[in-house]
């Protein structure tokens, strides 16, 4: 290869890297106007993004007190209900120890009456219904005496049987 060759091509190289330097500029040229006008753009929004940080920080804080409150709020809650729970449970057990001791004396009482009673029904029975029998007893004896007496004439075997009978 000869020289004038190589100094054409070394040339066309050089056009071509002195080419790319200038588009290279012109599109950094293009880039540092876009960021300008995109610094100028986030120059203007920082004020509001800066007031809306500002605000979501309030409404956290706010948020957080709030949900303490609330957490406070039940809590006081929980307790109060856990002292009610307590009560209602000291009720029911005092009202449910009442209640046995309460069916405890009734069944008592029942008790003492079905054994009065059964010593009323003894009573009546021993007092009363024996001295009915003997009486009835004695009444039936003085009632064969006297038809003995009235018939005058001694009674059949048949007779006797019979009136053996009814006793039986």
């Amino acid at each position: 290869m000869d020289n004038q060759t190589l100094l054409y091509i070394m040339t066309a190289f050089v056009v071509i890297a002195g080419l790319s330097l200038f588009f290279q500029l012109v599109f950094i040229f293009g880039i540092y106007r876009s960021s300008k006008a995109l610094q100028a753009k986030v120059t203007e929004l920082l004020p509001k993004v800066e007031s809306v940080v500002d605000a979501s920080h309030t409404a956290v804080v706010e948020g957080k007190q709030q949900i303490l409150d609330i957490a406070a709020k039940t809590n006081e809650i929980l307790d109060s209900t856990k002292r009610q729970l307590t009560k209602v449970e000291e009720v029911v057990s005092d009202a449910s120890a009442r209640a046995k001791v309460q069916l405890e004396r009734a069944e008592l009482v029942l008790d003492d009456t079905m054994t009065r009673a059964h010593d009323a029904v003894s009573t009546v029975h021993g007092g009363i219904m024996r001295p009915l029998r003997e009486i009835h007893g004695v009444a039936a004896g003085i009632k064969a005496a006297v038809n003995h007496l009235s018939s005058g004439r001694r009674s059949d075997v048949l007779q006797v049987t019979q009136d053996e009978e009814m006793f039986i």
